[in-house]
């Protein structure tokens, strides 16, 4: 079965158009980018929330239900008893036509049934804290028309943790307003809130509800709400129990006509002076401002509009035209959006992110900023200072913080040793982005020393010597609570099920060691010390080049295991990922970063270890992280060891980490390796594999289950992953090998000749290039020649500071 059977992409419109309302698991969208969010999935399901998933839920939603993807903002057609969903759920009834158009910041339903249509286009516009849901009906009959249209929505008391739990308090405590066609959520706003939503509409009430039994029933679901049904709400007031947001609107449509509505859910707050209008009455008036902005059909559309162009001239900052429409579908559109979407979330609100659990996560928001800083460098800016100040003066760091307050989440902590080599990564990759090198002496204090003015550098010094300063026995950094893989607890030795692998550490920690760690920091450590020169603090650079070099010498020492580097020492000294382990005898980590490190280069190590990942990881859906599986429980390895074998850590194909691997194979020049493990996890290349992967068709997933999986190559945990930032990095940096620099564009592509020859436009910068790059029937690896405006150049790079404009770039490939 093709993916055909669930949808298809359309380029030209950059959306995704889903075809049935039953895909084979809910297929969503993200909604957002300035403080305001909300997922929707293909049939109008999902949530919303300001800034925070945790701490600023608006809209409830019930995970790991049945049936699945329960709650959303639903709008019902009843025709004389006939009653359906444009969204083609949760009302169970047949449409004579279903689509959903995923679209950039936008989705749009369209459903029919019966001669008369409901387009339902959600968007959240740029700039304001709302939720826009234009609703056009349309009598396609050649006869008059009564139709019953019902909104519903379903709030949630702001604290999505205690909402689902504090029963005996939040059945007592909800509130609401009502106000011509707006119904106003005030839950707590009388005691220690200063905020409140609303849900209103641009046209007068036949009824509205605001108490969810009245609307949908004590023993009804989404599926059959008593209102809809029964044709009437029964215009109830919450107090207490669970307050929803239902309108009610009697249409009447002559014959071809069509009528346009405007829905707008949104949030406000207000100066704590200025929360009352009267006695008891809430300030409406930044709402009443708010919905005025949106209060027409003309309105709505034009916000729309704006929004869409937007992302038209963010996605051209960089476009590429190959002989594979895969790929610059991969690149053009889908990937770039993913970026945002993970630069906003981290890992903390998606299907499989509840948004209660995780905040910013430190190594995951560093991360997230490779595959952003070309589109919104000054959101990268400030993401990074939000980051370092989580950071301690030792190197260390909060593992997360919360975006709603950016303190550090205690309960988490640090501890975890890759954390500090992160920040180098994402600070050295902005820095050449922007050329904004006065950003390395920013002041952003240390959290335990907010008296010091540190700067950038400082934070990034602090992350070197950091690892310098915790080492293993093998002069190997030691791994903490964990390294990149969160499973690998070798400090946990946990017997008990109801701790947590990644918040319990037992005895000394000064033995475990990370070989992942070792290629991070001689990668990144080196990456230091080009900042140190570029600021000319020689001495630091000097200072530092000693331990870069000594962490070589360890690796190759200790860390080599005959054919592939190890993955680490446990606690006992004892190495894993080894050959003689039997199980877990070779890990993808430490291969593709010790590799990308450049470890291995000067004595063939680097080509062994990819070999030997072709030969024991690399599988049909990715290369997986470890083989062979673990069987059996092992306490001194912890969590990695707890998944049935084939899933997740545990053999799994860990997406995040594949293109650790097509960096290395583009580093040793084999473009055919780098572009076949690229298109094994890159959804554009395999839409054929739909009803097996599930996840969306358009974005990466986390985890696509293994060799030794019971379902082979079946995703999950789609949409937040490093595996978007990480794969865009490696296709246009490494495999195009547009990469920026300190002093300009770097271009050093590493093409396989299936792509052919290759037109890139970059902006970078102040400047734009379009740049052709021409295969030369060798390697697809290495420059021939190179002109700019028709003039050759030297090297490989195209110097800022001489071409700074608008400029033509020809290279040929040896």
């Amino acid at each position: 079965m093709t993916a055909s059977t669930f949808g298809y992409f359309d380029d030209a419109n950059k959306e995704y158009v889903v075809t049935t309302p039953f895909t084979p698991l809910p297929w969503i969208n993200y909604l957002g980018n300035d403080g305001f969010f909300g997922l929707i999935s293909n049939t109008s399901g999902g949530y919303s929330f300001y800034r925070d998933a945790k701490f600023r839920r608006i809209t409830r939603y019930r995970y790991n239900n049945v049936p699945m993807d329960s709650g959303g903002r639903y709008f019902y057609i009843n025709d004389n008893g006939t009653v359906w969903n444009p969204g083609g759920r949760p009302v169970r009834t047949e449409l004579d036509h279903y689509e959903c158009r995923h679209g950039m910041g936008y989705s749009k339903f369209i459903g029919r049934k019966n001669d008369i249509e409901v387009e339902q286009t959600t968007f959240i516009p740029l700039k304001d804290w709302c939720e826009v849901h234009r609703v056009t009906v349309t009598n396609q009959s050649a006869a008059k028309k009564s139709v019953k249209l019902f909104s519903s929505l379903e709030w949630c008391l702001w604290n999505a943790e205690d909402d689902g739990a504090n029963f005996q308090r939040n059945f007592s405590t909800g509130e609401v307003e009502l106000e011509g066609s707006a119904i106003y959520h005030k839950t707590e706003y009388r005691e220690r809130r200063n905020h409140y939503s609303f849900f209103s509409v641009n046209a007068p009430l036949a009824g509205y509800d605001t108490d969810r039994q009245h609307f949908v029933g004590v023993y009804n679901d989404y599926s059959c709400p008593k209102a809809v049904m029964d044709g009437a709400c029964t215009n109830s007031e919450a107090h207490g129990w669970s307050p929803v947001a239902a309108h009610q609107l009697d249409v009447e449509l002559a014959a071809g006509e069509s009528k346009t509505f405007v829905f707008v859910m949104g949030y406000v707050e207000v100066e704590p002076e200025n929360k009352w209008q009267a006695p008891g009455v809430i300030n409406k008036q930044p709402a009443k401002a708010l919905i005025a902005r949106y209060d027409t059909a003309e309105k709505a559309s034009a916000a729309l509009k704006t929004l869409t162009d937007y992302w038209d001239e963010l996605l051209s900052r960089f476009t590429v035209k190959s002989d594979d429409e895969r790929l610059d579908r991969a690149l053009n559109i889908w990937n770039q959006y993913q970026n945002m979407v993970t630069f906003n979330m981290s890992r903390s609100a998606s299907y499989f992110e509840s948004g209660i659990g995780r905040g910013m996560g430190f190594r995951d928001s560093n991360q997230d900023t490779i595959g952003f800083a070309h589109m919104i460098p000054s959101a990268v800016r400030e993401r990074i200072i939000d980051l370092a100040a989580t950071q301690q003066s030792d190197g260390s760091a909060y593992h997360q913080y919360q975006p709603l307050t950016k303190k550090g989440n205690a309960d988490i902590g640090g501890n975890f040793n890759d954390d500090p080599m992160w920040l180098v990564l994402a600070v050295a990759n902005y820095v050449k982005e922007s050329g904004d090198v006065s950003f390395l002496k920013h002041i952003v204090p240390f959290e335990d020393t907010p008296e010091v003015p540190s700067t950038i550098y400082d934070h990034l010094k602090a992350s070197f010597y950091h690892v310098v300063n915790n080492l293993g026995p093998h002069k190997l950094p030691l791994i903490g609570r964990a390294d990149w893989n969160d499973c690998l607890n070798l400090n946990c030795f946990s017997t008990e099920p109801n701790e947590s692998y990644q918040t319990t550490q037992r005895g000394d920690s000064d033995v475990a060691e990370s070989l992942m760690i070792a290629g991070q920091f001689v990668l990144y450590g080196n990456e230091f010390i080009a900042i140190a020169k570029l600021l000319g603090f020689e001495a630091d650079a000097v200072d530092a080049q000693p331990h870069v070099d000594a962490m070589v010498s360890a690796v190759k020492e200790h860390g080599w295991d005959g054919e592939w580097f190890l993955r680490a020492y446990d606690s006992q000294s004892q190495p894993i990922g080894s050959s003689n382990n039997n199980e877990g005898k070779i890990f993808i980590e430490s291969q593709g970063f010790c590799t990308m490190a450049g470890i291995g280069f000067d004595d063939g190590k680097a080509k062994q270890a990819l070999d030997s990942v072709e030969k024991h990881l690399a599988c049909e859906y990715g290369v997986m992280l470890q083989q062979p599986a673990f069987s059996e429980y092992n306490p001194l390895y912890g969590e990695i060891t707890s998944y049935p074998p084939g899933y997740k850590e545990n053999a799994g194909i860990f997406c995040h980490n594949n293109p650790w691997i097509v960096v290395a194979e583009a580093m040793l020049g084999r473009a055919d390796k780098a572009l076949s493990y690229y298109t094994r996890i890159t959804p554009a290349f395999i839409e054929h594999l739909t009803e097996r992967h599930k996840t969306e068709p358009y974005v990466y997933s986390q985890m696509i289950s293994g060799r030794d999986a019971y379902i082979q190559g079946e995703a999950k945990n789609s949409w937040l992953t490093g595996t978007a930032a990480w794969n865009y990095y490696a296709a246009t940096q490494y495999i195009l090998g547009i990469r920026p620099d300190y002093n300009g564009l770097q271009i050093d592509p590493c093409l396989d000749a299936s792509l052919g020859d290759i037109n890139i436009t970059r902006q970078f910068r102040d400047a734009v290039y379009h740049i052709e790059i021409k295969q030369g029937g060798g390697t697809g690896k290495g420059i021939a020649s190179m002109t700019i405006d028709g003039v050759d150049v030297d090297g490989d790079v195209i110097d800022y500071q001489k071409f700074n404009g608008e400029h033509e770039i020809k290279v040929v490939l040896n």
